[in-house]
C-alpha cells in the first residue's frame, strides 16, 4: 500500500518525538528533511506552496521529467540550463526561472548549484505565463525564498509561516521575465541551422546568409524566422550568444576571450549587450558568482 503524507508524518512522529523536547525543535529538524529532497513524497500536501531546497554537483543531470505543481527555480550559485521541446533557457546566478505545471523538462548544472524550489499549486496563482521564462529575482522574494525552504511543509497556515507563504504568493505574480530564453523552430532546416549556430555562434552571422542558406529572399526569412521562434533574428542570435557566453563566465573565463570568440569587435560592445540584457557587467556577473558560491560553500556542513 502506497505511503501517504499522512502516514509519513505520522510514522516520523511516532519514531522520534521523543527525542524533541519541544515543538520548535522538532519543526525545525522537520524543516531540515525537505532539503535535498524530490518534490514527489510532498506533491499531494494540502499546501499552496511547498520550498524545497537541494545542493548541486557541477555536471549534474536530471533527466525530462515534469510535475502536477508550477515550479519556480532559484540559484544562489552557478549556472542553470533547463531544456524543453520547444527550446533552451539559461538561468544566471541569483535569478529565477518559472516552469508551468505539466511542462516536460530536462535540466543541467553547470558549476556548484544551490537550488531552491517553490512548488505551486496551479489553482493557487492564475495569472502566470503557459511557458518557461527566466525572470529576476527581486531582494523581497530573494529573502522570502531562503526563508520557505526553512518552513514545515505542513505549515500552519494562521501562523508566521503561513503569513510568509501567502506573502511569497502574491511576489510570484510580480515576477519580470529576463531575454534568457532560446526558442527552437520546429521548422527543421531552420532548426538545424540554429543547431549549428549553437555550436558555433558567432555575431558574424547575417540574415542574408542564412537566407541564402534557406534559398529564401530575406523578407520570406525574416518573416518565418519570427513566425517560428517569436523573435527577430538578431535578437535571437544575440540571445544565442548570452546563452554561449554565461556557462564560460562561470567558469572563469575572461571577459575579453568570450567577446572576441563570439566575434564582438572588443570587449566593450560585448559588455554594452550584456549588461542590457542582465542590468550587470560580465565582471559584475562573474564576481557576483564568486561571492554566492563561497557563501554556499561555507554554509555546507
Amino acid at each position: 500500500m502506497a505511503l501517504t503524507f499522512k502516514s509519513f508524518a505520522a510514522l516520523i512522529l511516532e519514531n522520534n518525538i521523543a527525542r524533541y523536547r519541544d515543538k520548535a525543535q522538532l519543526l525545525r529538524d522537520w524543516a531540515r528533511m525537505v532539503r535535498n529532497s524530490r518534490i514527489d513524497p510532498f506533491i499531494d500536501v494540502d499546501r499552496p506552496l511547498v520550498a524545497l531546497g537541494n545542493e548541486y554537483r557541477d555536471g549534474h543531470r536530471v533527466d525530462p521529467h515534469q510535475h502536477r505543481r508550477a515550479q519556480l527555480l532559484y540559484g544562489f550559485s552557478g549556472v542553470v540550463i533547463v531544456t524543453t521541446p520547444d527550446g533552451t533557457l539559461v538561468m544566471p546566478p541569483e535569478r529565477g526561472m518559472w516552469i508551468p505545471p505539466g511542462v516536460i523538462h530536462s535540466v543541467r548544472m553547470l558549476g556548484n548549484v544551490s537550488m531552491r524550489s517553490v512548488y505551486i499549486r496551479p489553482e493557487a496563482i492564475e495569472t502566470m505565463p503557459d511557458h518557461c521564462q527566466v525572470v529576476e529575482i527581486s531582494p523581497l522574494l530573494r529573502t522570502l525564498i531562503a526563508e520557505a525552504v526553512d518552513i514545515p511543509v505542513d505549515y500552519d497556515v494562521n501562523d508566521r509561516a503561513g503569513a510568509l507563504m501567502t506573502l511569497l504568493l502574491y511576489e510570484l505574480a510580480r515576477l519580470k521575465p529576463l531575454p534568457l530564453s532560446l526558442p527552437i523552430p520546429h521548422h527543421r532546416m531552420l532548426a538545424e541551422k540554429c543547431q549549428d549556430f549553437l555550436r558555433r555562434p558567432t555575431t558574424h552571422d547575417t540574415i542574408d546568409a542564412w537566407a541564402g542558406h534557406m534559398s529564401m529572399s530575406r523578407r520570406a526569412f525574416t518573416r518565418m524566422f519570427r513566425l517560428e521562434t517569436g523573435l527577430s533574428f538578431v535578437k535571437w542570435r544575440e540571445q544565442a550568444c548570452l546563452h554561449a557566453a554565461l556557462p564560460r563566465l562561470v567558469a572563469g573565463t575572461p571577459v575579453t576571450t568570450i567577446a572576441i570568440d563570439l566575434g564582438y569587435k572588443n570587449p566593450a560592445a560585448f559588455t554594452t549587450m550584456f549588461k542590457r540584457a542582465f542590468g550587470h557587467s560580465p565582471r559584475e556577473m562573474a564576481r557576483q558568482h564568486a561571492r554566492s558560491a563561497s557563501t554556499s560553500a561555507s554554509a555546507q556542513p
